[in-house]
């Protein structure tokens, strides 16, 4: 049985529930009964929230900052308590929420936490050698030695260390990172060992508050895959809409603190929630129409009724009690930002030239021998796996970073300016206010009134700088940015922090800009929206793909059926489409550089058959070089292709 309308009220929802458990669909892990949580006195964050969760529904759970998702996850996993209502969750049933951090002791390592998150079939395993030994000695053992191997089975003891292996390749856990202190990880990191934990588990219930955080594109469709194939029962915030739509059957919006419900994925919330929006308008349009019909009719009764006609007083009053019924309030609509960025006009070929560009750090190389060019109105992705080198590319090409090799240029004409994954502000301590009044020459009222286009009112205009969320910090530092002319745009990871609403405030914001646009990011939506090219940045190689992610995807999807594990390279010139004539020296220059590269990945190859020597009996290690060389030899399949062309 199938969902048939969203309902967007309590009642509408238990009957929703009611319908599918009548006819045996399944049961029910989750029942949130008029919940109320209240962090300040007089205003409480949930408000009598009411709804259920069948076994096996995979539902997203939005809502603006501080509408109380991640309050919710805290009181159903017992972190907090309510203060009025119930939360209940079905006997037997194991909750996992990502945000929450188990402790561990200092020596505890990476493969200690995901083994520990196995230690089920570890305990099983032990007891079925204890029970094997006493069999062998002729004591009675035999049932329960079968229970103990068929729960073992059941919970895939003999494919044990290959799940690890593969959970852990699939969230970027390689071999060097389990080997390490648990204490010593980074935020980002510890929170993909927990996402590996919550899976091995194998929980009834996930509760992934922002799964998709600390996870590159790789582990992010990783991510995607298992949860389709997850047969639990999974709530999940998220501001990747591009992730909701995947894995989200269902959405919970939380607004002043009651739950409205959407039965599809988020593309279907966008849509529903419109048409919801224009249905109450209309409504209350009308209503005010018949109002103010009903106000006139009434007044003239009223002064009929002054004749001595005590049946046009009796109507008039009933006319103002039907009037009075009307009080549907105006359906509210959050205020949308409307900023735009300043641009200059570009003159020129060349926005920036990238030629023979190499860094290194250490014995780590992240890129050798690039040779790019952006022209005017391009906008290009860069793409990559975490720590392939992204954001140090954008700190060389705006002059913050040197290069081990070749140099970087931009057009005399251009003017860039640079949104930073990792936001500082010089000076912390001052306030919102007064650093746009140092930054900008304006007055106050100018100030307060650009700061209030970016959604920063009130009493929030005299916060610390230092005290702003990481989104907060975003927007402030656009506020900036976007009144300066500017006809290059540098942003790497630019909507990280902020919410689904201030993302699309920003598209709405690029979309209007016509200008050279160089963006770092992870977010699906935003990569398909405005790439027109990628850099796919890959085991030093950075490869040049003409044309949007969708196709990007295709191609990949193409040389997957083909059994070719080569990045996407160039495309041809479509049809109809101008191909620029290379000089001799031009291609004597590329040539020599498919030389450097093919060497390079000669050499890499040369020394994993060395390795592999070496590694012998560490298994993973041995299928971290097997990925390797297939990855390279692709890409040596892809340079001999390019270098046989000319």
């Amino acid at each position: 049985m199938t969902e048939t309308g969203a309902r967007n009220d309590e009642d509408g929802e238990r009957c929703l529930v009611k319908e599918i458990r009548e006819v045996g669909f399944c049961m029910t892990d989750v029942s949130v009964n008029k919940l109320v949580k209240s962090f300040e006195q007089d205003k409480n964050i949930l408000d009598a929230l009411s709804f259920e969760v069948l076994h096996g529904e995979h539902i997203g759970i939005l809502g603006k900052n501080g509408a109380g998702k991640t309050t919710l996850f805290r009181l159903l996993t017992g972190e907090l308590l309510p203060d009025e209502g119930g939360v209940y969750v079905r006997g037997g049933c194991r909750v996992g929420l990502l945000s929450q951090l188990p402790e561990y002791a200092e020596e505890v390592t990476v493969e200690d936490v995901l083994r520990h998150a196995q230690r089920r079939i570890f305990e099983l395993e032990a007891r079925i050698q204890e029970l094997s030994e006493k069999l062998a000695q002729g004591q009675d053992a035999l049932e329960e030695y079968g229970e103990a191997s068929a729960e073992f089975e059941r919970l895939g003891g003999y494919g044990a260390e290959a799940e690890r292996n593969r959970v852990a390749n699939g969230l970027d856990i390689p071999a060097k990172m389990r080997e390490q202190l648990f204490s010593e990880l980074s935020g980002g990191e510890r929170t993909r060992v927990n996402l590996a934990r919550l899976i091995l588990e194998d929980t009834d219930i996930l509760l992934l508050d922002e799964p998709t955080n600390h996870l590159d594109l790789h582990a992010t469709e990783w991510l995607e895959e298992y949860l389709k194939r997850f047969s639990g029962t999974a709530l999940i915030v998220s501001h990747d809409r591009y992730f909701l739509d995947v894995t989200a059957r269902r959405i919970i919006e939380l607004e002043d603190g009651k739950a409205f419900f959407y039965s599809g994925n988020y593309s279907f919330y966008v849509a529903e929630k419109a048409r919801r929006y224009d249905e109450q308008l209309k409504k209350y349009e009308k209503e005010q129409a018949e109002r103010e019909r009903l106000k006139q009719a009434s007044e003239r009764l009223r002064l009929w009724a002054f004749l001595g006609n005590d049946a046009m007083f009796k109507r008039a009053k009933s006319m103002e009690r039907r009037r009075e019924k009307l009080g549907t309030d105006r359906p509210k609509k959050e205020r949308e930002m409307k900023v735009k960025f300043a641009e200059r006009a570009f003159s020129g070929d060349e926005v920036l030239v990238v030629d023979g560009l190499s860094k290194s750090f250490g014995t780590r190389r992240l890129f050798s021998g690039l040779e790019l060019i952006i022209e005017g109105g391009e906008r290009v992705a860069l793409l990559g796996d975490n720590g392939a080198g992204k954001s140090t590319f954008l700190s060389i090409v705006m002059g913050l970073e040197e290069p081990d090799e070749g140099l970087v240029r931009m057009g005399p004409s251009v003017r860039a300016a640079y949104l930073p994954q990792i936001i500082h502000f010089e000076h912390p301590e001052r306030s919102v206010l007064d650093t746009i009044l140092y930054e900008e020459n304006c007055s106050v009222q100018q100030a307060r009134d650009r700061l209030g286009s970016f959604k920063f009112s009130g009493e929030d205009v005299f916060k610390p700088v230092s005290a702003l969320s990481g989104g907060e910090r975003s927007r402030l530092r656009l506020c900036i940015l976007m009144r300066r002319e500017t006809n290059f745009l540098l942003l790497d990871e630019p909507t990280n922090h902020l919410d689904i609403m201030s993302r699309e405030w920003l598209e709405s914001a690029l979309d209007d800009y016509e200008e050279a646009l160089l963006f770092v990011s992870h977010d699906r939506y935003f990569i398909e929206k405005f790439a027109t090219r990628l850099w796919v940045l890959s085991g030093g190689v950075l490869w040049d793909f003409r044309g949007t992610y969708a196709e990007y995807r295709e191609y990949c999807a193409r040389q997957e059926e083909l059994h070719v594990k080569a990045p996407a390279r160039e495309k041809p010139g479509k049809k109809g489409e101008r191909v620029k004539k290379t000089s001799p020296r031009d291609a004597e220059k590329r040539l020599a550089r498919l030389e450097r590269e093919i060497g390079t990945l000669e050499a890499r190859l040369a020394e994993i058959d060395r390795l592999r020597e070496e590694f012998s009996s560490d298994y993973v290690k041995l299928l971290e070089l097997d990925e390797e060389e297939a990855r390279l030899s692709g890409e040596l399949d892809g340079l001999y292709e390019a270098w046989g062309e000319g």
